[in-house]
């Protein structure tokens, strides 16, 4: 039963673009923490029209929903961003902001009543508008010289049981055999981490942060800045 989704409540937010989209045109779900010392800080900052951010839905600590812009408006939660060819990602998306301090204010564990209604709620919003399991992304996927949000302790592994996400399908016993083994040629590796979706650089600093990024979704126990041969089994298993 979908019961948060039922009781889901409204506070509008002002900031979303006036022009209406389609249905059609939402393609992505773009997941977010609110990354505030406190949850209604968050909200206020939410509603704020000064503050120039939104998000289509917010997820409080006690797993209740609150509809902060409709789904055919645009709400700001992007910004500059990209995924595979698509670039500033508000006009194509839906963003979920789920309240947690984050990484500068003592980032927890996500509530077992936040993941129960992000999985209420996504896959409404995954039928209804037909969106595909692998553009269903973070805002460090789509920002990663940016963003570290939702962060390693966002539940990706059971989003993809639930049929939500993408994960791999490298096993424990081999991911611990090639853990922390350098590979010695990343050229290939960045190679194809860009082809999966990840921003383009050549940049040696920004390849790392963009590089923890994938890190944060697809190993998350282990963010480090050796590109190692168990990644590099991940992302081939992806692409």
């Amino acid at each position: 039963m979908q019961e948060n989704v039922q009781k889901m409540t409204i506070n509008y937010s002002p900031n979303f673009n006036s022009s209406k989209r389609r249905g059609s045109d939402i393609k992505y779900i773009i997941f977010h923490y609110t990354g505030m010392k406190s949850e209604n800080g968050a909200i206020k900052r939410l509603i704020d029209e000064n503050s120039k951010v939104s998000c289509h839905y917010l997820i409080k600590s006690n797993g209740k929903i609150i509809q902060m812009v409709p789904d055919l408006y645009v709400a700001w939660h992007a910004g500059i961003s990209s995924w595979k060819k698509d670039f500033f990602l508000n006009f194509k998306s839906i963003g979920i902001e789920i309240s947690n301090p984050g990484h500068q204010h003592g980032y927890e564990n996500f509530k077992k009543k936040q993941i129960k209604s992000i999985i209420e709620l996504s896959k409404i919003l995954k039928k209804k508008y037909k969106i595909k399991n692998e553009d269903i992304l973070g805002h460090s996927d789509i920002a990663p010289l940016r963003k570290k949000d939702p962060g390693e302790k966002f539940p990706w592994k059971l989003l993809h049981k639930e049929k939500l996400s993408l994960w791999h399908n490298i096993s424990k016993k081999r991911s611990k055999k090639l853990r922390n083994l350098k590979l010695n040629k990343t050229k290939n590796f960045y190679k194809l981490l860009f082809k999966f979706g990840y921003k383009f650089s050549r940049n040696a600093k920004d390849k790392i942060k963009i590089y923890k990024s994938f890190q944060r979704r697809f190993r998350p126990e282990l963010v480090s800045s050796i590109v190692d041969r168990e990644c590099y089994a991940i992302l081939k298993s992806l692409i």
